[in-house]
């Protein structure tokens, strides 16, 4: 992506979603863009379309018109594995209700993205990323053994921990 390029580019974007009473015009002409490093702040009453315009930039969901270009990738024509292996690559998630595995300790929630990924350091790079949060002495704990805060947190090591660095890993991580 050349510098001159925004990092997210949101071009007349509009969404329609049906419902029993009628189609429902959450995205309205929507156009906006981010630089690389540029911090945004996404504010606006309830039901106006924020989380539905972040779940458009993310690429979970489809506009019914308009572009959508992120990080030099044009999601409005990528097909549903290209825009999977574009998340994977490019995009780190915290859901409001955070999604842990309650069966799962937070560093194998942490984790298991970066082993999907291919990534041999799996565990090694979630441990780390527990650590950046302040949660370094709870990597052993399940989700019901931590406040809400503590799962926030674990849900924002799962997002910001690349998963894109397969090759450079010669040892596979030992889990804990």
């Amino acid at each position: 992506m050349p510098p001159s390029q925004p990092l997210a580019l949101v071009e007349d974007v509009h969404l329609t979603l049906g419902s029993a009473a009628g189609p429902v015009n959450v995205l309205r002409g929507v156009s906006l863009a981010i630089a690389a490093g540029e911090s945004v702040g996404l504010v606006g009453p309830s039901g106006s379309g924020k989380t539905t315009l972040m779940m458009v930039l993310a690429g979970l969901e489809r506009p019914s018109a308009g572009r959508v270009t992120v990080a030099g990738a044009e999601l409005t024509r990528l097909g549903e594995d290209a825009l999977a292996r574009f998340r994977r690559d490019h995009v780190g998630i915290v859901f409001q209700s955070f999604h842990l595995v309650p069966t799962m300790t937070a560093l194998e929630n942490v984790a298991i993205p970066l082993e999907l990924a291919g990534r041999r350091d799996a565990f090694e790079a979630a441990r780390a990323g527990l650590e950046e949060v302040g949660l370094g002495p709870r990597v052993l704990h399940y989700p019901a053994q931590l406040s809400g805060g503590e799962q926030q947190r674990v849900a924002i090591a799962r997002a910001f921990v690349p998963p894109a660095r397969r090759a450079r890993h010669r040892a596979p991580a030992h889990h804990p």
